[in-house]
């Protein structure tokens, strides 16, 4: 995969979009995602994400569990409902079984605790990018 060029998103390379209220997390999630050769785009909230119409261009979602406005749940069901079948894996501060049980069970690739493992990040960000390639 080939890194961005002069600030633009290169085609080719998978497009990881991060969507996270914490600021912090998201330019750390992003610069990471950039390091490993993909294309990377963070948004500060489920709704900035859905306002952009990104989800056309977007291999994967790494995506918060909870923020304001619409939770990480809202927006897989959301974007369930209207027909988006991107990969998604989830990171929380704050796990929880019952919702771990109900956004994998709903189709997410990971759910993952911050502070995020390294390990267990690129381990679900592989299957959800090569399950995009496969499907799409």
């Amino acid at each position: 995969m080939q890194p961005i060029i002069s600030g633009k998103r290169d085609l080719k390379a998978p497009h990881v979009v991060i969507i996270d209220d914490d600021e912090s997390v998201r330019n750390a999630m992003e610069n990471l995602i950039r390091s490993l050769g993909y294309s990377a785009e963070a948004f500060g909230s489920a709704k900035a994400f859905l306002e952009s119409n990104t989800i056309q261009t977007a291999s994967c979602l790494i995506s918060d569990i909870h923020m304001p406005e619409m939770s990480g749940v809202e927006l897989q069901r959301h974007l369930s409902a209207a027909g988006h079948r991107t990969p998604i894996i989830f990171m929380t501060a704050r796990p929880n079984d019952a919702t771990r049980a109900r956004v994998i069970g709903d189709g997410a690739i990971g759910y993952l605790n911050k502070p995020l493992c390294e390990r267990s990040l690129l381990a679900s960000l592989n299957q959800a990018l090569n399950l995009h390639e496969n499907e799409f």
